[in-house]
């Protein structure tokens, strides 16, 4: 009898006490990780080009607005006659409102020179302006591009956070999944120690004639059930460790991987919603700053800009110049009537062209704009939903523990009935394969809880 009692006592012991061993010095922590991820990783790199790249959009756009020099020359002789010799010069520069200044030289000679070529013998300068009174004087090309290149950089911007969230709420997710292998792993291994352990203490007990030789087949069953799920652990655990190390790279983008030493975070439960910046009681969350709704309203901005370019199509295109003329030596004695002027007109008669570009700019509007009402509304409901799931998850994790500490007083009750000999291994087994489906459920909530918080923060897109 006290031999049954010794391993009663063992049993008792090695199931009530089974926890995560793990030291301190090989702990990755959460944060840490995430913060690894975030200074290092290449998607996160990746991201920055986003901006990089409309940045250089915007620099081009800018572009059109540069000063220009331009100089043509052209010569004929032949027959020892210099037939023409035209030579001009000429210094643009574009302003904002689709008003060009420009500067010019002609210097040209020859037998048999166009009079309109003709110049006086030092050369001809001129000083013009263009101003186009219609079409392309409040919005042009060149000044939609330059708005939209503006708009397409603070795009980038809204764009260059989603992406970054969206590569930190991935590595995240490989964290947890890392997380809950490792955790059964470490409560299968230590359910299997209990079980080999079961297994000597019941051959003693059959050989001194305590316990029916049929229970040792009945506990053998159990260490080789205990051995298939701690290998199916073990193997998810590298699976999973590899995955996370697709996250883990240097700072010489040089990737690494995760160290089996390495253990994670515990006790996460309190800290991740600190870690990602979440506070669960607010559930009033505004989605106005949110990157998403930025981004919409931004391309709604370049679509706005687009709108007014095709409208301006509508006007008739009339550009006026005026260039006052004068020899280099008397540029300072300014002599009015000397100038060249002009007009340029046209109209399209029916503006079909004009009118339909139009209408698809409009449509093409209204359809952003209608997209922007959807997903701002779907965004509140999403965050939502989400706040009260995580809210949800917190109760049923407590309740699922105290599930857990009811399966373990049953386990203990079931040892003391063995005790007295009123209950078999048989109900021993029985009890504690509740106990591990409830610890292993624990584990499973918990990662959803995890993931549900991720799924929050990527919804929040907090920075």
């Amino acid at each position: 009898m006290l031999q049954r009692i010794i391993v009663m006592l063992l049993l008792c012991f090695g199931v009530s006490n089974i926890t995560f061993a793990q030291e301190l010095s090989n702990e990755f922590t959460f944060e840490e990780y995430l913060a690894h991820v975030k200074k290092f990783h290449p998607l996160v790199k990746q991201a920055d080009l986003i901006l990089s790249n409309s940045e250089a959009k915007l620099l081009k756009a800018r572009g059109a607005f540069d000063p220009k020099i331009q100089a043509d020359f052209l010569e004929k002789d032949y027959h020892d006659t210099q037939y023409y010799s035209l030579f001009n010069g000429t210094f643009k520069i574009p302003t904002w409102y689709g008003i060009e200044i420009k500067a010019a030289f002609d210097n040209n000679e020859g037998y048999y020179l166009n009079p309109e070529h003709k110049t006086p013998y030092d050369g001809l300068t001129s000083l013009g302006i263009t101003v186009p009174v219609g079409q392309g004087l409040w919005i042009n090309e060149r000044m939609a591009e330059l708005k939209k290149g503006k708009l397409y950089v603070q795009l980038s911007e809204y764009e260059r956070s989603l992406a970054a969230i969206e590569v930190l709420y991935d590595a995240a997710v490989a964290y947890m999944n890392w997380k809950q292998s490792y955790e059964k792993v470490q409560l299968y291994d230590s359910f299997l120690d209990n079980a080999e352990e079961r297994l000597v203490w019941v051959g003693k007990s059959i050989e001194l004639g305590e316990l029916p030789r049929i229970d040792s087949v009945e506990t053998g069953i159990n260490v080789k059930t205990r051995k298939l799920e701690l290998a199916e652990a073990e193997l998810k655990l590298i699976k999973s460790r590899l995955e996370l190390s697709n996250y883990l790279w240097t700072e010489n983008n040089i990737p690494v991987e995760l160290d089996e030493n390495m253990v994670p975070e515990y006790e996460l439960e309190d800290a991740i919603l600190e870690v990602l910046n979440i506070d669960p009681l607010n559930m009033e969350n505004s989605v106005e700053d949110h990157p998403k709704i930025n981004a919409l309203s931004t391309k709604i901005q370049i679509q706005e800009v687009d709108r007014r370019l095709k409208a301006n199509g509508l006007l008739p295109k009339l550009d006026l110049t005026y260039n006052y003329l004068s020899e280099p030596n008397y540029f300072n004695e300014f002599q009015w009537d000397d100038y060249k002027i002009g007009a340029t007109f046209s109209f399209p008669i029916f503006l079909r062209k004009e009118r339909a570009a139009l209408k698809m700019a409009k449509i093409k509007l209204q359809d952003a704009q209608y997209g922007l009402q959807f997903q701002q509304k779907s965004l509140e409901n999403k965050i939502l939903a989400k706040y009260n799931e995580i809210n949800s998850y917190r109760g049923q994790i407590v309740l699922n523990s105290d599930l857990v500490n009811s399966y373990q007083q049953m386990l203990d009750a079931e040892v003391r009935l063995f005790e007295m000999g009123e209950s078999s291994i048989f109900y021993i087994n029985t009890r504690e394969n509740k106990l591990v489906k409830a610890k292993i459920s624990n584990i499973e909530l918990k990662n959803t809880y995890f993931v549900s918080a991720l799924d929050l923060y990527k919804a929040l897109a907090i920075p």
